[in-house]
């Protein structure tokens, strides 16, 4: 998943636009929309340091997030007052690209007004205060002189203690499993500011004595912190992690950007859920007569679930996950390379271990450099098990992520998916900088989900990976379904299991770490099966016009020119 830290723990909604041909614009009405757009920017940066330091913009680097109550206020009394000044512009006198950029910040803005009077979240989620990335954002990437960003880091220690107390003031009564993973992540932050710090502070030893005072103030509020989750929020968390039908509904319309209905969305699912299903048996009963010559292969589910646990015994260790990672990444390039697919991006890529204060949500994340950082490489993390897990729970994960699941995983996060179609996203370049900074979360999930298809059309890892392909396609079918049941029905963790074990033939430590998922977000998970329905149908729009796809990488150069915006602009701004 494309799940960056700052959208991840801070829950935010931020989309990207697309530009295209159309009629000459009123300069006037362009220029106010232009105008409007880089006031609005500067103002959410200046408000936001930390997600301006994830974008690449550093001059707020020394700073935290204000995480006061009143901060948050004054946050929502400015979205309303920047929605007020984009509707005094009429957007039927703007050209077709500067229309789709006002739908797009319209749409921003209300999701930010929406989050900040009916969501609250950071009055029920302490994982809205997890600091950690704040941290790692100014010592993961080379942007500036380490000296530099050491002094920077040393303003956000010294925000720490403040940010800490903010959030025991704020939280009220949280969802236990929000606070649970709250107190999961927290020593990560803990291990990265007291012992990983060091690795930096023996390049810079002259940073040491400056840094040492707020290192250990910003050590010691932290596991003051811990304790007080564990001791005083945790024995009180008794919210409940569903948001309601309502606001579910409402979010998932700003989150998708999409013209499909919540109810929509779940027919297509279950459509589709069975269409996958066929495929999987079709692609398994060749494997099945090959691995288990003689047997029956009526039965559509076992055949399905001897074939997965079959490819489950080639699987990865703790030890050589990320070595494997790489050698995927390295096949994954060379495919794509020779087929002609798509254009290969010269920005590099680097497979880490996952930082500990980022673990508990997903298994593996694309942490590409924000659009407006210079000489910035993409980060492929994948989380191994935690050290307080059983043998045998982490062999059901390995054998979820088997080796046949790794390939499929690096198509998604990697090649030709996450960090590929990135890295031609940031090369975007428009009128204004809202195509640059804002995505549409269901087109980068959904391209990704995408390219995991693309790929085995054209053969990639044979059979033995499209049954991975297949299996993670009903997953992201299934990530929509339990999005929308659990979060505006009453699902209960004992039928999402079911539903995941029986018709997702998932390992039991996927489905519950996807459980858990599903309570701790909402309106994410419906990004997969959202976003790869939508680019599918731009790829049939297209063939229904022009006839077959002669030319791969161009039409996939095409379809990623415009940046990350949702898939309808992008439909109508390659002229579908």
């Amino acid at each position: 998943m494309q799940a960056s830290w700052t959208i991840l723990l801070l829950g935010t909604v931020l989309l990207l636009t697309a530009c295209g041909a159309g009629s000459e614009p009123e300069s006037s009405a362009g220029d106010e929309l232009v105008e409007l757009a880089d006031g609005y920017l500067q103002d959410l940066l200046e408000r936001s340091p930390e997600f301006a330091t994830y974008l690449g913009d550093h001059r707020y680097d020394d700073r935290l997030n204000d995480y006061s109550a009143e901060s948050f206020q004054r946050s929502l009394e400015a979205e309303k007052r920047w929605l007020t000044q984009l509707q005094a512009i009429d957007p039927a006198r703007l050209d077709a690209a500067d229309a789709v950029d006002y739908e797009i910040l319209r749409n921003q803005i209300e999701s930010a007004i929406f989050e900040g009077e009916e969501i609250r979240e950071q009055e029920w989620n302490p994982l809205v205060y997890n600091v950690g990335g704040a941290i790692y954002g100014l010592l993961a990437r080379d942007f500036a002189p380490l000296d530099e960003r050491l002094r920077s880091l040393g303003g956000r220690l010294q925000a720490i203690p403040a940010a800490l107390e903010a959030a025991k003031a704020n939280l009220q009564n949280p969802p236990r499993v929000h606070t649970e993973t709250a107190i999961l992540q927290n020593p990560g932050t803990i291990v990265l500011i007291q012992d990983e710090l060091d690795a930096f502070l023996e390049q810079a030893p002259g940073m040491k004595d400056q840094l040492q005072p707020a290192r250990e103030a910003a050590v010691a509020a932290l596991e003051e912190y811990g304790r007080w989750l564990e001791q005083d929020l945790l024995p009180r968390s008794n919210g409940d992690f569903r948001l309601g039908e309502r606001k579910f509904r409402r979010k998932l319309a700003f989150a998708l950007h999409s013209d499909l209905s919540m109810e929509e969305i779940l027919s297509q699912a279950e459509k589709r859920l069975a269409e996958t299903q066929t495929a999987l048996y079709e692609t398994a009963v060749p494997l099945h007569e090959e691995y288990f010559p003689g047997r029956p292969t009526d039965d559509r589910k076992k055949v399905i679930k001897a074939v997965l646990d079959r490819l489950a015994q080639d699987r990865p260790t703790n030890d050589t996950i990320v070595d494997d990672a790489k050698q995927t990444l390295a096949t994954a390039t060379a495919f794509v390379a020779e087929k002609r697919l798509v254009s290969l991006p010269d920005e590099p890529v680097e497979i880490i271990v996952m930082p500990e204060f980022q673990r508990g949500v997903s298994t593996a994340y694309c942490d590409s450099p924000g659009p407006l950082e210079k000489n910035g490489k993409t980060f492929y993390a994948i989380s191994p098990t935690p050290k307080d897990w059983s043998a045998e729970r982490a062999e059901s994960f390995y054998k979820e992520y088997n080796d046949y699941m790794l390939e499929d995983l690096t198509v998604h996060e990697a090649m030709p998916g996450h960090y590929l179609q990135l890295a031609h996203s940031n090369r975007y370049q428009g009128s204004t900088r809202l195509r640059a900074i804002f995505y549409s979360g269901s087109f980068v999930e959904g391209y990704a989900v995408y390219a995991e298809q693309l790929m085995v059309e054209h053969g990639y890892g044979g059979p033995e990976v499209k049954m991975q392909q297949l299996k993670m396609l009903t997953r992201a079918i299934l990530n929509s379904i339990l999005d929308q049941k659990i979060h505006a029905g009453s699902m209960t963790e004992e039928e999402a299991m079911r539903l995941m074990l029986d018709e997702g033939f998932q390992e039991d430590g996927e489905a519950a770490g996807k459980w858990r998922r599903a309570c701790l977000t909402s309106a994410q998970l419906s990004t997969y099966f959202v976003g790869a329905t939508e680019v599918n149908e731009i790829r049939s729009a297209w063939e229904a016009k022009y006839g077959p796809i002669q030319d791969m990488q161009a039409f996939h150069d095409q379809l990623l020119s415009y940046g990350s915006p949702p898939a309808k602009f992008v439909k109508r701004l390659m002229g579908l």
